[in-house]
């Protein structure tokens, strides 16, 4: 009985430790757990979204390109699934950004989130005017001070490591880079993320909280095809790779997914446009745009078709932690036990280090 009683005692001091450690994004975001949703095209819509906003983590939904009718019509749909606060994603080169905002702060959405390049300061300042919170990327220090002074409320450092549209640089080697330089907003991590332990070595150095895709995309709540998520469940971190260029003339934004038949003929796809063009058969845009268009659809196919086999599988490397088919708040439940579990092995740890002490002292 007192072994159980010291255990719960235990249990209770290290979840009031990892609160104290996420206490400043979780009121920044209002919730519960400073666990965000990363925006995933296709993925991070009503369901999931509000599945994770009603866990106690941030459901962030993937605007896209979506035209302002269809994203006001999202809001609401996911306003009626949860009463808990939500974001929502704006890509920054969309060409009715500033209607899409209006939107937003029209349906009183708390945050928005500005990805896909650097926000102006009109855009920013249209955000916060307006009443809501003003978050975006920074894939370097130097960017993030920058976005800080245009009035950015918050960063999201994401690690290579992530799904989807990648940077080159891993998250280890960001959060050296940019977590000891910035504490007068929160910043949160993301890339690679799947154990709350992980999660909880971020914190202590100074991250407010973190974002996750992957582990989200394979819920249960997740309106991905079944064959998208079994690919989940079968792949390891290394099946998770970023596409490549063959040519420098020819740039490709990296993208890290599953590899598969899609990504092999992506390949021949990019050599066949080469040897076009190289022979004056067709010009330097018109290949740049064949190698573009050549995934036109293709996340689609993957996530709401399932053909996984042709259609861009897009994952982060965490995909390897990917194990069974779970509601989003056994996830989320899970990841706060991992870090409660590593608080509490770390001082037991650090106790049996003090006695041998003691003892000599």
């Amino acid at each position: 009985m007192e072994n159980a009683v010291n255990d719960v005692n235990r249990r209770a001091i290290a979840r009031r430790q990892l609160q104290d450690l996420w206490q400043a994004g979780c009121d920044f975001l209002g919730s519960e757990v400073s666990i965000l949703g990363g925006a995933m095209s296709w993925v991070s819509e009503r369901h999931l979204v509000s599945a994770i906003s009603n866990a106690g983590g941030f459901g962030v939904i993937a605007c896209g390109a979506m035209q302002p009718e269809r994203l006001a019509e999202e809001i609401s749909a996911t306003r009626a699934l949860t009463d808990r606060p939500f974001g929502v994603n704006l890509i920054t080169m969309h060409p009715e950004l500033e209607k899409l905002v209006a939107v937003c702060l029209e349906h009183e959405v708390t945050h928005v989130v500005l990805a896909g390049g650097v926000p102006s300061g009109a855009t920013i300042r249209q955000v916060r005017d307006g009443g809501a919170r003003a978050i975006a990327f920074a894939p370097a220090l130097a960017l993030g001070k920058r976005l800080v002074k245009l009035g950015i409320e918050a960063l999201v450092i994401e690690g290579s490591e992530a799904g989807g549209h990648v940077g080159p640089v891993s998250l280890n080697v960001l959060v050296q880079e940019i977590l000891p330089y910035v504490s007068d907003v929160p910043v949160f991590v993301a890339g690679g993320l799947g154990r709350g332990d992980a999660i909880l070595s971020y914190l202590e150095r100074g991250a407010a909280g973190a974002q996750l895709g992957t582990l989200f995309a394979a819920s249960a709540e997740s309106i991905a095809h079944e064959h998208f998520k079994k690919a989940f469940i079968r792949a390891s971190a290394r099946d998770a790779i970023t596409s490549s260029q063959l040519d420098e003339r020819f740039p490709v934004i990296p993208v890290r997914g599953l590899t598969n038949s899609g990504t092999r003929r992506f390949m021949a796809h990019q050599a066949d446009v080469l040897g076009r063009f190289q022979k004056g058969e067709v010009s330097r845009e018109d290949a740049q745009l064949e190698i573009e268009h050549f995934w036109a659809g293709a996340l689609r196919r993957a996530v709401i078709e399932g053909d996984v086999e042709e259609g861009s599988v897009m994952a982060g490397q965490s995909v390897g932690m990917v194990k069974t088919i779970r509601p989003v708040r056994d996830i989320i439940d899970s990841l706060v036990e991992q870090a409660v579990d590593a608080l509490i092995l770390r001082d037991e740890r650090m106790s049996a280090r003090r006695v041998p002490e003691l003892a000599a002292g």
